[in-house]
């Protein structure tokens, strides 16, 4: 059974890899045999010596995808650099707040454009090239709790996570048949820079807390499983779901 969900042999790129969520899951696929390409705006130094203390190679690619017109070369540096891709994890996101009466155009672009614009183009350019190379792959989304409900203050952020949920059902219908497994990954409340105002906020804390069964934010390590597994030979006939990761908090 061990094998089924062994990684060795497999590339991946993860984008915003250098901390956080991107970071706990660039380091579980590399424990399990994978080589990992990094993308993001920063540094990504410390993802890399964990990888590499995992006996992985490491690649950092810099890149800024909030202009999507740069996940061609970038897909194509990963491949150049480990000898092809055989796993994306869109995880790079971005998140501005603001009450919808005040919602600035900017805030809503520079959000879609991260979030779901090059999702997409970076899945298209990796599936193209899975595609070519006949051995199809797994491609993983990074959603969110907001692709289920609506949340307050955060219109493109979920909008974004919204759209990420549907478009990963929607490459999952279109690329099953080339052997690419596209499914998503939705992280509830976890302690990220992403969550600082939000856990900073004693109120908000608490009422998040109170309604988290497992009465605790989540670790970015608690994601490690879900990408391994759905990553893996194990979730070969899974495609187009959307897994909470989430303490129970949509069951609540």
């Amino acid at each position: 059974m061990a094998a089924s969900f062994s990684l060795a042999g497999k590339t991946a790129l993860v984008t915003g890899a250098n901390t956080g969520l991107g970071q706990a899951i660039a380091v579980a696929l590399a424990e399990a045999g994978a080589d990992i390409a990094a993308v993001g705006r920063s540094s990504a130094a410390d993802t890399g010596r964990m990888v590499e203390a995992a006996g992985r190679r490491f690649v950092e690619i810099r890149a800024d995808l909030g202009d999507p017109s740069i996940v061609g070369d970038v897909v194509d540096e990963a491949a150049a650099a480990l000898g092809g891709v055989d796993i994306l994890v869109n995880n790079a996101g971005i998140i501005r707040r603001n009450d919808a009466l005040e919602f600035t155009e900017e805030d809503w672009d520079q959000v879609m454009n991260v979030n779901l614009k090059s999702v997409f183009f970076l899945s298209q350019a990796v599936a193209r090239h899975m595609v070519e190379k006949g051995k199809g792959g797994k491609i993983i989304n990074i959603a969110s709790m907001l692709s289920f409900q609506g949340g307050i203050r955060v219109a493109s952020y979920t909008s974004s996570k919204s759209g990420v949920a549907g478009l990963t059902k929607l490459l999952a219908n279109e690329w099953a048949s080339k052997g690419i497994n596209v499914n998503a990954i939705a992280p509830g409340y976890f302690a990220t820079n992403n969550t600082d105002a939000l856990r900073a906020d004693e109120t908000r804390n608490r009422e998040i807390l109170a309604r988290i069964p497992a009465g605790r934010w989540g670790a970015p390590e608690d994601l490690g499983g879900a990408a391994v597994f759905l990553s893996s030979p194990a979730a070969d006939y899974v495609h187009g779901t959307v897994l909470a990761v989430d303490g129970g908090w949509l069951s609540r």
